[in-house]
């Protein structure tokens, strides 16, 4: 009987503790065999702490958690704190440790049970050529050199009692096996699961993973078996119950989980969970108890798991957390209380650990690297792949802990090869980062398999579609990555829907001319999820395509479309947060979309105002930020918890700026306001009513156009009004002017180049100045654009439609532009709640800042806590003009727009 039954046999003859506890004196430190549990909860969470500080450290460094794990655990044993005097006595007692054991081996089935469920055999399907040529040179040319070096190793460090032929299968195993699922974790980080190295590495990790496991499996198989004919028993069951699982087991398990509806739901029920926690408890134990490791048991059972509808990824969802922050650390601690770097003290010792890392790379490298080369990888990409593969950690220990329990490692030689997988597993990121940079990197369209050129600089997308800024928007991004955002997406597809086609003829070629349906809007839909560490994440990101199909927001957002005639075509992406603005760059760049729109519903009073909640009638109103950003205010109604709500703010409209200061296309922020339960959000059902206050600047010129475009639809009206800012004197407006300096100095610095990286909750996005030069040529393009559009000079039928459906008015120049802004979209009753104002940013290039003005309606509308800070805020995101809109709840909801880079400059 294998140690893992025997240790969960043992558990039955525990007795019940004493009673009393500490009152009576009790050190709950002290090991009772009787009671361990206490002594277990210290010791789980010394570790658990001690790894998770660790691990906020490394992931600065890009590291995968499996490093801190591992050197916490080595941190925590004889190397560092067990010189501590009685230290490793007090907390980690030899008497203790079967039971840490016990549950770290428990820990370790689910974990490698995880571990199958990412294997996906359709990726080797789909490189099968190269992804089988590199697994295969990859494999043997280490399991070679892996064999070539033990052999002085053995007769250098190992007692002669150990079987010679079963420790250099041992060590050819560790030197040639790939760590999978650190494997996964890198390549996910790294970003490259779309690019041609991440795929093949990918397959190729698949197929030296299984193949590795296999091997595990003979070794332990022949180290337990008293003789060569139980040995072949041995591996004839076990093989036999591998045919087992994968065939009959695996199609009862698809048809259960399809008869209690968990695969087409993509969550698996109650009695689904039931039978997969038993069947891996039960895989394990059986091939734990014919003589192979129980974590192949449980890795098997993860193979038979389907991937349909999600379902892999919820099930793993419910159990991942419990076993990579509570059991997994366990294991690798338990690796580290066995490893003992003072016994390392020799020149000999390091010249072996040396050896030993250079054979491990070396081979892995050679073998993967010219095997690339020959199936047609660049050397860049080559050199990506031999690296990638060299990439050890996890599964290495995991091999190296087998070999030290079953007395073929002694601890000198454990503790060398702990050393060799730590040194090359904290290698693979900076060196992959070196072969593959960013610029060099190629992406694969995971819907037809071709390459397309990445992570290209900014100005590289498709110029020529932003040249012209009043030609009509036919290819527009849409950015979702919550399903607060889905009212928003819905009021823009009323808007760009186009009216159908007439069935009758008309005997009049002008008027027929006119009703010609203009070019149709498409819409490509970018669905953005956070990428984590969770093993659920990685899983997600694997199967984004077939994800993308069957998700919930992009499946609303499809059917609006239908129902709008804009036709829609989804994706799924899976990153870090902190590169969704890069993310949505390179979507806008494979699409050659001409405009990104970022929908934001802000959760509103249920008086349809943005106020103060529990203020009477005069309490003011409420700034979205206010909680954020140094405001006393509390949260709106339907907000969320105060705190939380203000944080997923300050979050999301850190994204909108970075994708502002990020987009190579034109950008649209469509904010609508979500009104209370009391309101009246039936809207106007005549129709949409747009009102643009026209300023003047690139970002207005685009606005007006888009107006004209949204116009062709029958069902929209607008009014346009040009809002002209009276000439300088007085004293607010000198102290606009002054802060525009301080822009322009800014702009100066930084050398006409947008600062965005790395930008921090409440950063703004800063620009380059403006000359004279630019000045008048902005003045000159905004008369030129007016006169065309307010005296109906039409390009085409379909403009000439659009103009008809449109109010040009100007209105007469005033010291106070925004309040004038406000009274030309007339009273805040009837019309005005239910406009749609259509903005220009005015971030870049404007006529004149109004940031004073903001401040001082702020203050006067009762909000921002007298200083106007949270309008402030808010300005820096929408602008001034939305702002002042959005504050004071004159609008159902404002459209922002900001022309592209190449637009502003070529105004």
């Amino acid at each position: 009987m294998g140690s893992f039954s025997r240790q969960i046999i043992a558990l039955v003859g525990r007795a019940a503790a004493e009673q009393g506890g500490v009152i009576s004196g009790d050190n709950p430190a002290a090991y009772d065999p009787s009671d361990p549990l206490r002594l277990w909860v210290i010791q789980v969470a010394i570790i658990i702490l001690f790894t998770q500080l660790l691990s906020l450290v490394l992931a600065r460094i890009r590291q995968p958690r499996v490093i801190a794990e591992v050197i916490g655990g080595v941190l925590l044993g004889p190397s560092v704190f067990g010189r501590i005097p009685n230290f490793t006595a007090t907390i980690f007692p030899k008497a203790s440790i079967p039971f840490l054991t016990l549950t770290a081996n428990i820990g370790l089935v689910f974990f490698l049970f995880t571990v199958g469920l990412e294997i996906d055999t359709r990726s080797i399907r789909a490189n099968a050529r190269a992804a089988a040529l590199i697994s295969a040179l990859g494999l043997v040319i280490p399991l070679g050199l892996g064999a070539a070096v033990a052999v002085p190793i053995y007769h250098a460090f190992i007692s002669p009692d150990v079987n010679f032929g079963y420790f250099i299968l041992f060590v050819a195993v560790a030197i040639g096996i790939t760590a999978f699922p650190v494997l996964c974790r890198i390549l996910t980080e790294l970003r490259l699961l779309d690019t041609p190295v991440g795929v093949v590495a990918l397959s190729a990790g698949v197929g030296n993973d299984v193949v590795g496991w296999i091997l595990l499996a003979l070794t332990v198989a022949l180290v337990n078996a008293s003789s060569g004919l139980t040995a072949l028993w041995v591996l004839l069951t076990g093989v036999a119950y591998v045919l087992f699982l994968l065939f009959p087991v695996k199609w009862a398990f698809r048809w259960l989980a399809r008869r209690t509806g968990s695969l087409e739901g993509g969550q698996p029920s109650t009695l689904m969970m039931t039978v997969t926690l038993l069947l891996v408890l039960v895989s394990a134990f059986f091939t734990d108890i014919i003589g192979i490791h129980a974590i192949f048991g449980g890795f098997v059972a993860g193979l038979i798991i389907p991937h349909e509808g999600g379902f892999a990824i919820a099930l793993v969802e419910k159990i991942e957390d419990l076993i990579s922050l509570v059991f997994l650390p366990l294991y690798f601690t338990l690796s580290g209380l066995s490893t003992n770097l003072g016994l390392l003290d020799t020149g000999k010792t390091w010249a072996y650990v040396v050896l030993i890392c250079v054979v491990a790379f070396l081979g892995k490298f050679a073998g993967c690297f010219a095997t690339a080369k020959l199936t047609g990888f660049s050397t860049r990409e080559a050199g990506a792949i031999g690296t990638l593969m060299s990439c050890k950690g996890l599964v290495e220990l995991i091999v190296l802990n087998v070999g030290l329990q079953a007395g073929i490692l002694d601890t000198r030689t454990f503790s060398m090869f702990v050393l060799h997988a730590l040194v090359l597993t904290f290698a693979t990121t900076p060196l992959t980062l070196l072969w593959y940079p960013a610029a060099k990197r190629t992406r694969v369209d995971q819907g037809t398999g071709a390459k397309e050129a990445g992570d290209a600089p900014r100005d590289a997308g498709p110029r020529g579609a932003f040249e012209d800024r009043t030609r009509t928007k036919t290819n527009l991004a849409v950015v979702l990555s919550r399903a607060e955002h889905l009212p928003a997406l819905m009021m823009l597809t009323q808007l760009l829907q186009r009216p159908a086609v007439a069935a009758a003829p008309s005997s009049t070629p002008s008027l027929a001319s006119a009703r010609a349906p203009a070019a149709p809007v498409q819409l490509a839909a970018l669905r953005l999820v956070a990428l984590t560490e969770r093993t659920s994440a990685v899983l997600r990101s694997q199967e984004a395509p077939a994800l993308a199909a069957a998700d919930a927001l992009l499946g609303v957002v499809r059917a609006c479309g239908r129902l709008h005639r804009v036709p829609v075509a989804g994706a799924l992406a899976v990153v870090p947060e902190a590169e969704f603005a890069q993310r949505v760059a390179g979507f806008v760049r494979e699409r050659a979309a001409q405009m990104v729109v970022l929908p934001w519903t802000l959760a509103l009073s249920a008086g349809g105002r943005i106020e103060e909640q529990g203020g009477g009638a005069g309490a003011g109103l409420q700034n979205p930020f206010e909680g954020l950003f140094g405001g006393s205010a509390s949260p709106p109604a339907g907000a969320g918890a105060g705190p939380a709500g203000a944080a997923d703010a300050a979050v999301y409209s850190a994204f909108v700026r970075r994708v502002f200061a990020e987009s190579p296309a034109d950008v649209a922020l469509f904010v609508e306001r979500a009104a209370g339960a009391d309101s009246d959000s039936g809207g106007n059902v005549d129709g949409h009513h747009l009102f643009l206050p026209f300023f003047g600047g690139p970002d207005d010129r685009l606005a007006l156009a888009f107006v004209v475009q949204l116009c062709a639809n029958p069902a929209v009206r607008a009014t346009v009004v040009w809002v002209r800012e009276a000439p300088a004197g007085a004293g607010a407006d000198e102290e606009l002017e002054k802060v525009d300096t301080v822009e322009r100095e800014k702009g100066a610095a930084l050398a006409d180049s947008t600062f965005s990286q790395q930008l921090p909750a409440n950063a703004d996005t800063v620009y380059g100045a403006q000359t004279a030069q630019t000045r008048l040529q902005s003045a000159t393009a905004d008369s030129l654009l007016w006169a065309r559009y307010a005296h109906a000079q039409a390009h085409s039928a379909t403009e000439a439609a659009a103009l008809a459906r449109i109010a040009f008015r100007e209105a007469p120049a005033s010291a106070q532009p925004l309040h004038a802004a406000l009274a030309a979209l007339g009273p805040g009753k009837g019309e005005a709640p239910h406009a749609v104002v259509v903005a220009g940013r005015g971030r870049r290039m404007p006529r004149g800042t109004h940031r004073t003005e903001l401040q001082a309606l702020v203050r006067g509308a009762g909000a921002g806590g007298g200083g106007g800070g949270g309008g402030e805020e808010l300005g820096r995101t929408a602008g001034d003009v939305a702002a002042a809109f959005l504050l004071c709840g004159r609008a159902g909801a404002v459209l922002v727009v900001q022309a592209a880079e190449g637009q502003r400059e070529s105004a």
